[in-house]
């Protein structure tokens, strides 16, 4: 077991085999001291998180490993007695115990490589040096609540009742195979169409949601209404890349049946509609986050749309920048053809920390709390995982987004979130979309017919994955 355990960390190829079944207790002492760990630790009481963690009685050291300082800035911000090294950025104190960021950025995959070789390493490590808390994301999240590193909330102390106010599909992306709870988030990702108010206002004659939404509320209208764009000289989003997500999120089958690759046929909608469009020149194909896909967050670039959650326009589109359509409170959001989400963050707890009731109370505070949570959606501009807060604070007529022009997009987000399927996940989700998108660009820019780039798509796939055929 111990064999195929610490492969299926290295490669998500490994973990179908994991999953079948890997052999006796007696073959894994790690993953049995794990479970006899936390059943010593629930020997003590832990009915309910305390304002201030009797951490003494654990260790010294909270280490934490993620991918940017998204989380940092929140528990800086907002968990209770958390205070600031002023000599040290990485590092912080909460009561007695040192906090240790471990911070290693997402590009060429650097942060799960630099978490795998870590965790691999957690049975034998000194107590002030193992993983304490560990995040991940919604495309890789079955690679770690699959495995024993993660351990059960449950374990923690944190039970359904703490965890009622959460919105259920935060929930099932981090429940392992076993039905067992192995992380949670503060954060909800539902997402929305963000369109340019100047551009609205001169192609349709008005900027006003719901009148925008009747322009984009099915595929059909929307590649009608990206003609009457294209005419006036916008393109309706900056690439066919920005509706991938929205197609992806309403599958209604899995990227794997058994053991072979299946395409569903809203993938091959995306397919057809994108074709369509770059043809007719109406939305490019460059990567996100690229310089190209990018340009469309000033005016001068010509975008109408950009699909995304409340993180996406409050971070990643240039908002502080002058000039930007989001600095002027340019964008607004409506609904668009179908709701999806994109995104999340989530904390998992490491086997074999020595502060677990530090780390449930941080779990409870920056989770659980609903005053912590209205902070963050005030200060932070996020959406929170809280059904209370957040409805609350859509029907706050005092709360707006300068971003949105003054918009309070929050019901959006509510209605949206509600609808969320997240039944066809599975883990090789990843690995089939980035490879997908990779090999349709071949179609899309003329330099494959479609057979050619599914053929591509399949051979990445497989030589990805060696288990799976097509």
């Amino acid at each position: 077991m111990k064999k195929k355990l610490l492969s299926a960390i290295l490669s998500v190829a490994m973990i179908a085999s994991l999953l079948a079944g890997c052999g006796g207790k007696g073959e894994e002492p790690q993953a049995a001291s794990a479970e006899t760990e936390t059943q010593t630790q629930e020997q003590e009481p832990q009915e309910e998180a305390s304002d201030a963690v009797e951490a003494s009685e654990e260790g010294k050291v909270l280490n934490i490993y993620c991918w940017n300082d998204e989380f940092k800035r929140r528990i800086e911000d907002h968990y209770p007695g958390y205070e600031k090294d002023s000599g040290d950025a990485t590092k912080g104190t909460i009561g007695d115990v040192t906090v240790v960021w471990n911070i290693t950025p997402n590009q060429d995959n650097a942060y799960q490589n630099n978490l795998d070789e870590t965790l691999l390493k957690q049975a034998d490590a000194a107590a002030d040096s193992k993983i304490d808390i560990f995040l991940i994301e919604a495309d890789y999240a079955l690679k770690y609540v699959d495995t024993e590193f993660t351990m059960a909330v449950s374990d923690l102390g944190v039970t359904e009742a703490d965890l009622a106010n959460q919105y259920q599909y935060t929930k099932d992306v981090v429940t392992d195979s076993n039905g067992v709870l192995k992380g949670v988030s503060w954060q909800g990702c539902p997402c929305v169409m963000f369109y340019s108010r100047e551009a609205a206002k001169e192609v349709f004659g008005t900027d006003d949601p719901a009148e925008v939404q009747s322009y984009v509320s099915d595929w059909d209208k929307f590649n009608e209404t990206a003609a009457t764009l294209k005419a006036a000289g916008y393109s309706i989003v900056s690439s066919v890349n920005d509706t991938y997500r929205v197609y992806s999120n309403n599958v209604t089958s899995k990227w794997v049946d058994g053991n072979k690759i299946n395409i569903d046929a809203n993938i091959m909608k995306w397919v057809e509609d994108s074709k369509a469009l770059v043809d007719a020149g109406q939305a490019g194909t460059h990567d996100l986050w690229s310089d190209d896909w990018s340009k469309g967050f000033y005016p001068e670039g010509k975008v109408f749309a950009y699909f995304g959650p409340a993180w996406l326009v409050n971070f990643s589109m240039a908002a502080d920048a002058q000039g930007s359509i989001g600095n002027a409170g340019g964008w607004a959001a409506t609904e668009g053809p179908q709701g999806f989400f994109w995104g999340g963050t989530w904390i998992c707890a490491a086997t074999g920390t020595d502060n677990a009731s530090l780390v449930k109370d941080i779990m409870l505070q920056m989770t659980c709390n609903e005053e912590i949570m209205k902070e963050i959606v005030v200060d932070d501009d996020d959406f929170v995982n809280n059904k209370p807060a957040m409805e609350a604070m859509a029907a706050d007529s005092s709360y707006s987004s300068k971003i949105l022009g003054g918009q309070n997009p929050l019901g959006m987000y509510c209605a949206g979130v509600e609808g969320l399927d997240l039944s066809n996940l599975s883990i090789y989700d990843q690995g089939c979309n980035e490879e997908f998108q990779r090999a349709m660009k071949n179609y899309f820019d003329g330099n494959a017919s479609l057979e050619e780039a599914l053929d591509l798509f399949y051979k990445a796939v497989v030589e990805k994955y060696p288990e799976l055929t097509y």
